[in-house]
């Protein structure tokens, strides 16, 4: 673990740096940085998303088939190869986690997939997870942590929970007005709701847990959305926060699973290429405006009004509600699956980049996920200070 000043966190038993990577799909944080993550003594995360796509056999079986039960077969064939390759780079340090859409149709099959396969912690967003302790009865030993965005979700997860004689291991709260990715509101015009800021769910979810008699120290709060700097962490950690969780910034990193394009888009993107649309999955969604999605927007109005349903256009039906498939006028009118993958192999033209709004780290530079760490926890640069990296190294 590195050396910091800062107190560590706890779940499972297990002592972690307040740094969590975020679980980015498709394919952007797989076996690579969620294990490197993890080896250093915080919690890694690879997204359960269409693994295969890293998996040039499987890619061979699946890449032309409409076969949606051979696809489903072979993605949960990756997921288990992804957890246990992290593992081995963690080679026991912190943890690594596994992240999964409640949206996605093959949700169950995933969170079952990720214990059995020895991930030791389950994440769930885009949705309430509120079947997630039964899912996972037969494996106690595996954290479970929901991605929830206000104190309501909170309340309704915790009350729900608590009926079944369980508790979350912790939740990650994701503040939508800064986050990547599928966002934590029901439509564009509410992200910026101030019920979303994380001192207001913060002290709201700690008045919560004395209500109902839980210990403050019993569930992690791990703020999501926006965190770039060493003062953002230290001044969540004495808001009530345990930990902070970063995504954009861990993609770019040289450990990330993406091409090197995917990072330089990401990286390179102006706060005037940043927007935010609606996904196919029916939830608000923030990435870069690249030429396919500048494309989309404009088009995206009549496409809306011509929505209706049809088939999926890779036979892979991977949401249980898609905007293109199901013909949601108020939704997406793309195939998000078939858009990220290209964005995961690097191209510019046709891909969909998924990105905070807030700058990076470290501006456009593509650095270690060390450097990115230690930054977070110390707030000084790496290799500013030739002492201080001798003591870091020495404590790695």
């Amino acid at each position: 673990m590195l050396n910091t000043n800062l107190k560590p966190f706890s779940i499972k038993r297990k002592t972690l740096l307040p740094v969590v990577q975020g679980g980015m799909g498709v394919g952007i944080s797989a076996h690579k940085l969620a294990g490197t993550v993890a080896s250093l003594g915080a919690m890694g995360t690879i997204s359960s998303v269409d693994l295969r796509r890293h998996h040039p056999d499987l890619m061979a079986q699946t890449g032309k088939s409409r076969d949606k039960a051979l696809i489903d077969s072979v993605n949960l064939i990756a997921l288990d190869r992804e957890i246990q390759a992290a593992n081995r780079i963690a080679a026991g340090g912190g943890m690594v986690a596994v992240n999964i859409m409640r949206a996605v149709a093959e949700y169950a099959a995933y969170v079952r997939q990720a214990c059995e396969s020895g991930a030791e912690a389950v994440v769930v967003g885009a949705g309430l997870p509120l079947d997630l302790p039964e899912l996972t009865a037969d494996h106690p030993d595996v954290a479970l942590i929901p991605i929830l965005s206000d104190a309501r979700g909170i309340a309704l997860v915790l009350k729900k929970w608590m009926r079944k004689n369980r508790l979350p291991d912790a939740i990650v709260i994701e503040n939508p007005r800064h986050a990547a990715g599928h966002l934590g509101a029901a439509r564009l015009e509410d992200v910026d709701q101030p019920q979303f800021a994380f001192p207001v769910v913060l002290e709201a979810t700690l008045a919560l847990f004395r209500e109902l008699g839980i210990e403050r120290e019993r569930i992690p709060l791990i703020a999501a959305g926006g965190i770039h700097t060493h003062g953002q962490l230290s001044e969540l950690l004495a808001m009530g926060a345990s930990a902070v969780q970063l995504g954009t910034a861990f993609a770019v990193s040289e450990e990330g699973d993406a091409h090197i394009n995917f990072k330089k888009v990401l990286a390179g993107a102006r706060p005037e290429d940043i927007v935010t649309f609606m996904s196919v999955a029916g939830l608000p969604a923030r990435g870069v405006r690249t030429p396919w999605l500048a494309n989309y927007l404009e088009k995206e109005e009549k496409l809306q009004r011509k929505a209706g349903p049809k088939e999926c256009t890779v036979g892979f039906d991977c949401l249980h509600q898609c905007g293109l498939r199901d013909g949601m006028a108020k939704a997406g009118q793309f195939c998000i699956d078939t858009r990220l993958a290209f964005a995961l192999e690097g191209d510019v033209r046709r891909g969909l980049f998924f990105r905070g709004a807030e700058p990076l780290p470290f501006g456009s530079q593509i650095r270690p996920v060390k450097d990115l760490i230690e930054f977070l926890l110390t707030g000084r640069q790496p290799g500013d200070d030739p002492a201080f990296q001798a003591t870091v190294h020495a404590a790695a």
